[in-house]
């Protein structure tokens, strides 16, 4: 977990002030988790340089007095025997020497200390602007994707209402499902028994559910065959080249549709009970 580290280095960065809110997810707490990376290992240079200049202060100081005393034997020079100018003189030329960790205080070792110290501030500036380059960048793709996460929770909760109400669809469409199943057991349990009844009762086996169907295919059949027949006798009916001829076939096709008119007409009465 990379909770924990990045919680205990924010606490240690802001000290007693309060942390600044901020939205605690896998993409910000490892963008944090890397920026407190680095920022310990900046600290760690940073310790190694200090105490590397407390060294040298140490040696300088060492040095220094080392000087004084071989001026003080040698020459009868005491720093305090200078006037407040030279001694601000001398305490400028000795601070310039241990910041630019020259030495000794000749021309020759503060000059290249000089440029060294200008091209380590170029080096600085640029990576100072790189850092911060890339800084804005972090922030912009931090922006970038706070907002895509923003969306995708909003597409997840449209998405889970959707599904909510699908599901209570198909829920209430089993429901009905359910219920037009358990209608026609029944009906199927109702109509076998009052078919059970009826056939006790004696009831002509033809007119059962089944007989009734069978007959209604028949009856539609029979329609159908009647249209051919229909149109045979309105051909005949344009015909007169033999009166009597054509009186013999008319009352032919006449009969002929009465009796299937007769036999449509006895199924349909039956089909009615």
């Amino acid at each position: 977990m990379r909770g924990s580290p990045v919680a205990a280095w924010l606490k240690k960065v802001f000290g007693d002030h309060p942390i600044p809110q901020y939205e605690v997810n896998p993409r910000t707490t490892e963008i944090l988790y890397h920026l407190s990376k680095r920022n310990k290992i900046r600290d760690r240079d940073a310790h190694l340089v200090i105490e590397d200049l407390k060294q040298k202060a140490t040696e300088y100081e060492s040095e220094a007095k080392h000087l004084q005393d071989f001026l003080m034997e040698s020459v009868n020079f005491s720093p305090a025997s200078l006037s407040s100018t030279g001694s601000r003189y001398l305490n400028a030329l000795v601070d310039s020497a241990l910041a630019l960790e020259t030495k000794d205080t000749s021309l020759a070792s503060f000059i290249p200390a000089v440029n060294d110290v200008t091209s380590d501030f170029s080096r600085t500036k640029s990576k100072n602007e790189e850092i911060k380059l890339e800084l804005g960048k972090l922030e912009k793709n931090l922006t970038a994707t706070l907002v895509l996460e923003k969306c995708l929770q909003e597409d997840l909760k449209k998405a889970e209402l959707h599904l909510s109400t699908e599901r209570a669809k198909v829920d209430n469409r089993l429901q009905n499902m359910d219920f037009l199943k358990a209608k026609a057991e029944e009906f199927r349990s109702g109509i076998k028994a009052a078919e059970e009844q009826l056939s006790a009762r004696g009831m002509d086996a033809s007119l059962s559910h089944q007989s009734l169907v069978t007959l209604s295919e028949k009856l539609a059949e029979l329609k159908r065959q009647t249209i051919p027949l229909k149109k045979k006798l309105e051909s005949y009916l344009d015909l007169m080249p033999n009166p009597s001829l054509a009186q013999v076939k008319i009352e032919e096709a006449k009969r002929e549709l009465d009796a299937i008119e007769a036999e449509l007409t006895k199924k349909v009465n039956m089909m009615e009970l």
